[in-house]
């Protein structure tokens, strides 16, 4: 049965174009629900303006519909709470070079 997991798994092989970089890490995507054969998703861009939106919200259905068993997908752009660098993992963050300011707390470009 296809699970949360598969579906998280199955996001992480969308990039987005301009940060090359997949939107799991990135942090973009804020809720995983399935009941088979629906999935349920919502997720976010790192700006309402984001030139890519159409390719990776395109993408993001092309790759939960290819999950065994899964039907349709529902898949739900927010806006809030508003996306920023702290929902990405330590890894995109270090690939982007982005690092953890031990003073404040807070990631700071190197």
């Amino acid at each position: 049965m296809t699970t949360e997991e598969d579906v998280f798994l199955a996001l992480s092989d969308v990039y987005d174009p301009e940060i090359r970089m997949n939107i799991v890490d990135l942090g973009l995507i804020y809720d995983v629900k399935v009941a088979i054969p629906e999935v349920k998703i919502k997720m976010t861009l790192t700006s309402p303006n984001c030139p890519a939106s159409p390719e990776i919200k395109n993408n993001s259905l092309m790759a939960v519909k290819a999950l065994k068993e899964v039907e349709t997908v529902d898949l739900e752009i927010v806006w809030e709470p508003k996306w920023d660098e702290s929902r990405m993992s330590e890894e995109a963050r270090l690939e982007l070079g982005l690092e953890l300011n031990f003073d404040d707390g807070k990631d700071c470009l190197v």
